[in-house]
Protein backbone atom coordinates (compact mmCIF):
# COMPACT_ATOMS: atom_id res chain seq x y z
CA UNK A 1 0.00 0.00 0.00
CA UNK A 2 1.28 3.44 -0.78
CA UNK A 3 1.75 5.70 1.58
CA UNK A 4 1.18 9.29 1.61
CA UNK A 5 5.31 11.30 2.10
CA UNK A 6 4.59 13.11 4.95
CA UNK A 7 5.78 17.76 3.18
CA UNK A 8 8.35 20.05 4.41
CA UNK A 9 6.52 21.75 7.31
CA UNK A 10 5.64 18.55 9.79
CA UNK A 11 6.87 19.00 12.98
CA UNK A 12 7.30 14.71 12.71
CA UNK A 13 10.13 15.84 10.25
CA UNK A 14 11.76 17.67 13.19
CA UNK A 15 11.24 14.98 15.84
CA UNK A 16 14.73 12.62 16.82
CA UNK A 17 12.58 9.19 16.50
CA UNK A 18 12.70 6.33 18.77
CA UNK A 19 14.11 2.97 18.50
CA UNK A 20 11.86 -0.11 18.20
CA UNK A 21 11.70 -3.70 19.25
CA UNK A 22 11.40 -6.50 17.08
CA UNK A 23 7.58 -6.70 18.35
CA UNK A 24 7.03 -3.75 16.69
CA UNK A 25 2.87 -4.31 15.09
CA UNK A 26 3.27 -4.96 11.60
CA UNK A 27 6.55 -4.38 11.04
CA UNK A 28 6.76 -6.88 8.18
CA UNK A 29 3.78 -5.05 6.85
CA UNK A 30 5.37 -1.56 7.47
CA UNK A 31 8.21 -2.13 5.52
CA UNK A 32 6.27 -3.75 2.59
CA UNK A 33 4.43 -0.27 1.89
CA UNK A 34 7.59 1.50 2.55
CA UNK A 35 9.49 0.30 -0.44
CA UNK A 36 6.21 0.48 -2.41
CA UNK A 37 6.04 4.20 -1.37
CA UNK A 38 9.48 4.97 -1.98
CA UNK A 39 9.17 3.11 -5.64
CA UNK A 40 6.23 4.80 -6.27
CA UNK A 41 7.72 8.16 -5.73
CA UNK A 42 10.85 7.08 -7.76
CA UNK A 43 13.02 7.55 -4.44
CA UNK A 44 16.46 5.81 -3.57
CA UNK A 45 15.93 6.51 -0.09
CA UNK A 46 12.85 6.77 2.81
CA UNK A 47 12.94 7.48 6.29
CA UNK A 48 9.81 6.74 8.74
CA UNK A 49 9.21 9.85 9.59
CA UNK A 50 8.60 10.73 6.10
CA UNK A 51 5.27 8.61 6.13
CA UNK A 52 4.46 10.08 9.41
CA UNK A 53 6.10 8.19 12.04
CA UNK A 54 8.87 9.05 14.40
CA UNK A 55 10.72 5.66 14.63
CA UNK A 56 14.15 5.09 13.58
CA UNK A 57 13.30 2.84 10.30
CA UNK A 58 14.79 3.90 7.03
CA UNK A 59 15.29 2.04 3.89
CA UNK A 60 17.70 2.80 0.75
CA UNK A 61 17.83 1.23 -2.97
CA UNK A 62 20.87 3.07 -4.81
CA UNK A 63 20.11 0.81 -8.01
CA UNK A 64 18.45 3.82 -9.84
CA UNK A 65 21.48 5.53 -9.58
CA UNK A 66 23.85 2.37 -11.30
CA UNK A 67 21.75 3.17 -14.49
CA UNK A 68 24.35 6.76 -14.54
CA UNK A 69 26.21 6.16 -17.61
CA UNK A 70 28.96 8.77 -16.45
CA UNK A 71 29.73 6.59 -13.75
CA UNK A 72 32.63 4.43 -13.37
CA UNK A 73 32.34 1.20 -13.52
CA UNK A 74 33.55 -0.16 -9.99
CA UNK A 75 31.10 2.58 -9.14
CA UNK A 76 28.20 1.19 -10.32
CA UNK A 77 28.42 -1.90 -9.05
CA UNK A 78 28.94 -1.14 -5.72
CA UNK A 79 25.73 1.11 -6.29
CA UNK A 80 23.41 -1.63 -8.24
CA UNK A 81 21.45 -4.01 -6.34
CA UNK A 82 22.24 -2.17 -3.16
CA UNK A 83 18.94 -2.35 -1.29
CA UNK A 84 18.61 -2.14 2.49
CA UNK A 85 16.22 -1.98 5.58
CA UNK A 86 18.29 -0.16 8.40
CA UNK A 87 16.22 -0.01 11.99
CA UNK A 88 18.03 1.65 14.94
CA UNK A 89 20.64 2.99 13.36
CA UNK A 90 23.00 4.87 15.27
CA UNK A 91 26.22 6.75 13.14
CA UNK A 92 29.90 5.57 14.85
CA UNK A 93 31.93 7.66 12.64
CA UNK A 94 32.03 9.97 9.30
CA UNK A 95 35.55 10.51 8.07
CA UNK A 96 37.28 11.63 5.11
CA UNK A 97 37.10 14.81 2.71
CA UNK A 98 33.74 16.49 2.32
CA UNK A 99 32.40 16.09 -1.12
CA UNK A 100 29.37 18.10 -2.68
CA UNK A 101 26.74 16.49 -4.32
CA UNK A 102 23.43 17.68 -5.75
CA UNK A 103 20.57 16.51 -3.24
CA UNK A 104 16.88 16.27 -3.32
CA UNK A 105 14.18 14.58 -0.62
CA UNK A 106 10.82 13.27 -1.52
CA UNK A 107 9.81 15.29 1.34
CA UNK A 108 10.79 18.59 -0.31
CA UNK A 109 9.82 18.36 -3.85
CA UNK A 110 11.04 20.63 -6.80
CA UNK A 111 14.27 21.70 -4.31
CA UNK A 112 17.50 20.48 -5.42
CA UNK A 113 20.99 21.44 -3.51
CA UNK A 114 24.52 20.97 -3.51
CA UNK A 115 25.38 19.36 0.18
CA UNK A 116 28.16 19.01 1.31
CA UNK A 117 28.81 15.31 3.46
CA UNK A 118 32.04 13.71 4.50
CA UNK A 119 33.40 10.85 2.22
CA UNK A 120 33.04 7.52 4.69
CA UNK A 121 30.77 6.17 7.09
CA UNK A 122 30.60 3.60 9.61
CA UNK A 123 26.74 2.63 10.93
CA UNK A 124 25.29 -0.04 13.30
CA UNK A 125 21.72 -0.74 12.71
CA UNK A 126 19.45 -4.17 12.55
CA UNK A 127 18.46 -5.83 9.23
CA UNK A 128 14.58 -6.44 9.24
CA UNK A 129 15.38 -10.08 11.02
CA UNK A 130 16.50 -7.72 13.98
CA UNK A 131 20.80 -9.00 13.13
CA UNK A 132 22.92 -6.59 14.56
CA UNK A 133 25.20 -5.23 11.86
CA UNK A 134 28.18 -3.08 11.22
CA UNK A 135 29.45 -1.99 8.33
CA UNK A 136 31.37 0.98 6.51
CA UNK A 137 30.10 2.62 3.43
CA UNK A 138 32.13 5.63 1.15
CA UNK A 139 31.42 7.83 -1.74
CA UNK A 140 27.54 7.57 -3.09
CA UNK A 141 26.29 4.83 -1.20
CA UNK A 142 27.26 6.56 1.97
CA UNK A 143 26.30 10.03 1.23
CA UNK A 144 22.41 8.18 0.31
CA UNK A 145 22.21 6.59 4.02
CA UNK A 146 23.68 9.79 5.44
CA UNK A 147 20.91 11.70 4.49
CA UNK A 148 18.09 9.15 5.32
CA UNK A 149 20.23 8.91 9.03
CA UNK A 150 19.41 12.60 9.32
CA UNK A 151 15.94 11.89 8.99
CA UNK A 152 15.81 9.36 12.28
CA UNK A 153 17.51 12.35 13.90
CA UNK A 154 15.08 15.28 12.75
CA UNK A 155 17.54 17.12 10.28
CA UNK A 156 16.49 17.66 7.11
CA UNK A 157 18.99 18.33 3.66
CA UNK A 158 18.33 21.76 3.60
CA UNK A 159 19.68 22.45 7.26
CA UNK A 160 23.26 21.66 5.75
CA UNK A 161 22.58 24.84 3.53
CA UNK A 162 24.51 28.14 4.01
CA UNK A 163 21.98 30.87 5.65
CA UNK A 164 21.83 32.46 2.25
CA UNK A 165 20.93 29.69 0.45
CA UNK A 166 18.03 29.20 3.08
CA UNK A 167 16.84 31.94 2.71
CA UNK A 168 16.50 32.41 -0.86
CA UNK A 169 15.00 28.56 -0.97
CA UNK A 170 12.14 30.36 1.93
CA UNK A 171 9.49 31.14 -0.16
CA UNK A 172 9.58 27.79 -1.98
CA UNK A 173 9.52 25.74 1.38
CA UNK A 174 6.37 27.56 2.63
CA UNK A 175 4.52 27.10 0.01
CA UNK A 176 5.88 22.87 -0.48
CA UNK A 177 4.31 23.21 3.49
CA UNK A 178 1.35 24.54 2.50
CA UNK A 179 0.94 22.48 -0.51
CA UNK A 180 1.11 24.88 -3.05
CA UNK A 181 2.88 22.13 -5.54
CA UNK A 182 2.65 19.97 -8.16
CA UNK A 183 3.88 16.32 -7.64
CA UNK A 184 3.38 13.12 -9.16
CA UNK A 185 3.12 10.91 -5.89
CA UNK A 186 0.99 11.41 -2.75
CA UNK A 187 1.66 13.75 -0.07
CA UNK A 188 0.35 14.82 3.06
CA UNK A 189 0.37 18.63 3.79
CA UNK A 190 0.66 19.51 7.64
CA UNK A 191 -1.06 23.29 6.95
CA UNK A 192 -4.82 20.39 6.17
CA UNK A 193 -3.83 20.80 2.89
CA UNK A 194 -4.64 18.08 0.69
CA UNK A 195 -2.25 16.70 -1.23
CA UNK A 196 -3.21 13.98 -4.57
Amino acid sequence: MVIPIVAYGDPVLRKVAKPIESTYPQLSELLTNMWETMYKANGVGLAAPQIGLPIRIFLVDTSPFAEDEDMKPEDRSKLDGFKKVFINAQMQEEVGEEWVFNEGCLSIPDVREDVKRKETITITYLDENFKEKTETYDGLLARVIQHEYDHIEGVLFTDKLSPLKRRLLKGRLTNISKGKINIDYRMKFSKMKKGR
